[in-house]
């Protein structure tokens, strides 16, 4: 009775390990299957995270790239103006010239407000206001209303604190970029 008592057990033990085995091994399975979800999951996340940084930082580098040229290009037809101005040349011609960079730098600008970064921004808004106060004052000049302080010398010592100025942007915005500045 022992030996027949012994075998039962062990056949139920081994009909219920029989019937149990498809059932845990498929909460195995489900596990990890769910598991392996979960990180596929999360290596898409990171993937798309880092797409977006990488987007965020092309979007960043062309509008810089942009703001550079039109900031330097404005700098350029206000200074070759102050130069007519001095020689008394100036022209409808020299002066729309000016006016079209002004726009194109005021566009520019506008876009850059959009997209730089807290610290550039603070850079962009000191060099468009040193931009404005030059083109006023070279104006006032040109109109033969000058400043007290707004001779064509000292318009043009303006230029080159504009060009230092331009430097410390340019670095801002290469510092914002990750580009190593050489300052």
């Amino acid at each position: 009775m022992r030996d027949a008592l012994i075998g039962l057990t062990a056949a139920i033990v081994g009909v219920a390990g029989t019937l149990s085995a498809p059932v845990l091994s498929q909460r195995l399975m489900g596990r990890v299957q769910k598991e392996q979800f979960e990180r596929q999951q999360q290596v898409e996340e990171a993937q798309w995270v880092r797409e977006q940084q990488v987007a965020e930082l092309d979007r960043r580098r062309d509008c810089y790239m942009s703001v550079n040229a039109v900031f330097r290009q404005y700098r350029t037809h206000l200074m070759n103006f102050l130069w007519l101005v001095h020689k008394g040349e100036v022209t409808p011609e020299a002066r729309e010239v000016v006016e079209e960079a002004r726009h194109a730098h005021h566009a520019s600008f506008a876009e850059a407000q959009m997209i730089a970064s807290p610290q550039v921004l603070v850079e962009l808004d000191g060099m468009t206001m040193a931009l404005s106060e030059t083109y006023r004052r070279t104006m006032c000049l040109e109109e033969g209303n000058p400043d007290p302080d707004g001779s064509f010398d000292e318009i043009r010592a303006d230029f080159q604190r504009l060009w230092l100025r331009w430097e410390g942007m340019r670095d801002v915005m290469r510092a914002d970029l990750g580009v190593a500045t050489g300052s």
